[in-house]
This record gives structure tokens, C-alpha cells and sequence, in this order.
């Protein structure tokens, strides 16, 4: 496993930017998939976007496509994800995790497929 420490939350207002970050430690994060989640109040949490190890591929929730980005820098052990365009119902919890197989270019889209999670950072989108 790796640990995992998100940042870059906030509170922004509709129509606004904000980029998370979330780097690990530990010599295995070139080789896993990425991905980020979100979970609002009293709901399940969410596929956000995903990312292969390399970063060739990438994978986006429909509600996300066009105004989130999925990137990484291997070389500083950090994914980030650049949102855009944000509105209210974005508000959540977002946490970042890696999956749980290695070398795998496959990008899992459920929780149960990734072994390590950061603890999570606060976005507020105001209206």
C-alpha cells in the first residue's frame, strides 16, 4: 500500500476552478492506477476519474467529461485533477486512491478495486 494525502480543496463559487492534488509515498505509485472519488452527505461514494500508471489513458464519470482532467507526475509521485466549470451538485468529499493492481493499464471504476486511500478533502461550490 501506499500513503495517500490530498489538498487543494475549498470553497469556490459556481463557475469556478479548483485543482486537487494528491501525492504519495512509498515506491509503487508509478505503478498503479490512479483514481479520484467524491461522496456527498448521505450518498454512496462516486467515481470521479482514473488514470493508468503511465498516464496514457484516462477515464472519466459522464457528469465529469469536459471539465475535469486527470493528470500525474510520476517523477513527484503526485495525481492531480483540474475541475473546472463547477457547480453546486459538485460539492463532495474528494478522496484519491490507488488501485490495487500493479501494472495494470486497466483503470477500476469501483471503490473495491483500489487498496489505498487518502483521507479526503472538502470542495464547496456556492451558487
Amino acid at each position: 500500500q501506499v500513503q495517500l494525502v490530498e489538498s487543494g480543496g475549498g470553497l469556490v463559487q459556481a463557475g469556478g476552478s479548483l485543482r486537487l492534488s494528491c501525492t504519495a509515498s512509498g515506491r509503487t505509485f508509478g505503478d498503479r492506477a490512479m483514481g479520484w472519488f467524491r461522496q456527498a452527505p448521505e450518498k454512496e461514494r462516486e467515481f470521479v476519474a482514473g488514470i493508468s500508471p503511465s498516464g496514457g489513458t484516462t477515464y472519466y464519470a459522464d457528469t465529469m467529461k469536459g471539465r475535469f482532467t486527470i493528470s500525474r507526475d510520476n517523477a513527484k509521485n503526485t495525481v492531480y485533477l483540474q475541475m473546472n466549470s463547477l457547480k453546486p451538485e459538485d460539492t463532495a468529499v474528494y478522496y484519491c486512491a490507488a488501485g490495487g493492481a500493479y501494472f495494470s493499464v486497466r483503470i477500476p471504476l469501483a471503490p473495491a478495486g483500489y487498496d489505498s486511500w487518502g483521507q479526503g478533502t472538502q470542495v464547496t461550490v456556492s451558487s
